[in-house]
């Protein structure tokens, strides 16, 4: 193997890379110490060679017959996605949304973790919830600076959402995940991913009546 020098990395390979280590290290709870690319590849729909084509370009490669070593490529895809310094992360909005992605989220990654959120509501600012210290949005830049929070995850209403994007600027954040359906845009040097959801589950729904209309002329 040898270690990555370009961090050029295109972004769907560090979706699929993400994905690779999800399964990976389901694997290695169940006791599976080798895994070959066309297992890995089915496991997500893809095709041996894409996995290949991953790991080829951030410079893994196994000898082995037996398959890649689950283990030894956990740690390398490790490497590769994970900050050498634990990041610490801020939720914006603790509704329901906001309290599942916490709940979910935390404890699953060493370098990413989530240690406070933010709203407007008082009877949720001034106090924990789910063990994460909630604040009014009138501290932000404060609480953000203290805790030396570098990416925010907006799950407010949409409509609160594009009066976040000046405090998150002002705060020094340095990543933004909004799950709002508000697409909200950020000056460079501020990666940001909007999730919507209800685009996502559109486009499932395209496809399952197109699969459908197709099964019903046939």
């Amino acid at each position: 193997m040898s270690s990555v020098t370009n961090h050029n990395i295109p972004e769907k390979t560090i979706e699929r890379l993400s994905e690779y280590r999800r399964s990976l290290l389901s694997c290695h709870k169940q006791g599976i110490t080798h895994i070959f690319s066309h297992v890995l590849a089915g496991m997500h729909g893809i095709t041996a060679v894409q996995v290949r084509r991953d790991l080829m370009l951030i410079g893994f490669s196994s000898d082995t017959k037996k398959g890649y070593d689950v283990k030894v490529l956990i740690d390398f895809i490790n490497n590769i996605l994970d900050s050498e310094n634990v990041m610490n992360v801020a939720i914006i909005g603790m509704g329901h949304l906001g309290q599942a992605i916490t709940n979910y989220f935390n404890g699953k990654r060493r370098k990413l973790r989530i240690v406070t959120a933010f709203d407007v509501d008082p009877a949720k600012t001034g106090r924990e919830i789910d063990g994460i210290p909630c604040y009014h949005m009138d501290e932000f830049e404060s609480v953000v600076e203290q805790m030396d929070v570098s990416i925010a995850i907006i799950s407010s209403p949409t409509r609160v959402a594009p009066s976040l994007v000046v405090p998150i600027i002002n705060a020094g954040i340095k990543g933004v995940l909004n799950f709002t359906s508000a697409p909200l845009n950020f000056p460079q040097g501020i990666v940001a991913e909007n999730y919507d959801m209800t685009t996502i589950l559109e486009k499932v729904a395209y496809f399952v009546k197109e699969r459908d209309e197709v099964g019903e002329k046939n």
